[in-house]
């Protein structure tokens, strides 16, 4: 018998190799990938407030996300007990965010101009109200749709209506920036990694390694961001609205104190450190009071006022 010189012998009559066919598994993990990405690139466009290309669901409108921060404040409400509105502390909180909200537009709309970029108006629609709810917490926040809520245990550590102010600058600047709606796109396309992970044949453990590793590396992050957008948008509107931004740097050494120094470390935390914190801010003094010049009408008045405690 001729010999082959590749040595493969005569393969008549031998049964042949078997033939690879499609591994289903990792097609449907390609088509889950392919999915992942034509979301995240059909779903991303230009913020005008701070110039950064985000990631938001074309498909969730205004009217939705006012929907939804409807939903979420009276649910609050239900569960939190606020002050009366003639409450005296109750009075200066929505003298304060009347104040801010003033100042939304016109603080949009330069900020805006200076990326070169239209305002998108968002904030036009929302129907704003604040709330001054009886709690412990040192926090307030702003819902899509201007619903807005001051904590009474928050006052203290402010302990004047400049600090208030410039904390309840930074929750309407989540709102502003449509924060919420970019952590809904987030948990979508977390969603779509889990699918992918777990039709892949992960095993449980290699699953929660990997959504850590998207964590640390990608969620916690943009999380940290958010916070450092708000702190940046939120000190001009304070500015704009004729607040001393200077009181941002002691209000958040007061917020560190509170914490008793117990912040987790910065890689594993959704905001950033306050000692970043307030060297971001420190960066900032010298635009914000610029704001203060230019939109402030008073300012050269007014000195830092107390707040009343309830």
């Amino acid at each position: 018998m001729r010999q082959d010189p590749f040595g493969r012998g005569d393969r008549r009559g031998q049964p042949g190799r078997p033939r690879r066919g499609f591994n289903m598994r990792f097609v449907i993990v390609l088509a889950f990938a392919a999915y992942g990405a034509y979301y995240w690139f059909s779903n991303r466009s230009v913020d005008p407030v701070t110039g950064e290309t985000v990631l938001i669901d074309r498909t969730l409108d205004v009217s939705q996300e006012k929907a939804l921060g409807l939903e979420a404040y009276q649910e609050i409400l239900g569960q939190e007990q606020p002050l009366d509105p003639d409450d005296p502390l109750s009075k200066d909180v929505r003298l304060i965010a009347e104040r801010l909200i003033a100042k939304v537009d016109v603080v949009e709309a330069e900020l805006a101009r200076e990326h070169g970029l239209a305002p998108t108006r968002f904030s036009e629609t929302f129907e704003w109200e604040v709330n001054v709810l009886q709690s412990e917490q040192a926090n307030a926040f702003c819902l899509p749709g201007g619903k807005m809520a001051v904590y009474t245990g928050l006052v203290p550590v402010a302990e004047n209506e400049d600090a208030l102010a410039i904390v309840m600058g930074h929750e309407i600047a989540h709102a502003l920036l449509r924060h919420g709606a970019q952590r809904m796109a987030q948990q979508r396309l977390t969603q779509i990694g889990q699918m992918a992970g777990s039709m892949s044949g992960m095993d449980p453990q290699q699953q929660q390694m990997a959504m850590a590793a998207m964590g640390y590396g990608y969620l916690l992050p943009y999380a940290r961001k958010h916070e450092t957008e708000a702190d940046n948008i939120g000190l001009m509107l304070a500015a704009a609205a004729c607040f001393d931004p200077h009181e941002a740097v002691p209000l958040w050494e007061r917020m560190s104190a509170a914490s008793g120094g117990e912040a987790p470390p910065e890689f594993s935390s959704t905001h950033p450190n306050p000692g970043t914190r307030i060297q971001n801010l420190q960066a900032l003094m010298p635009k914000a009071l610029e704001y203060r010049a230019k939109f402030c009408e008073d300012a050269q008045g007014g000195a830092t006022a107390a707040l009343r405690n309830p």
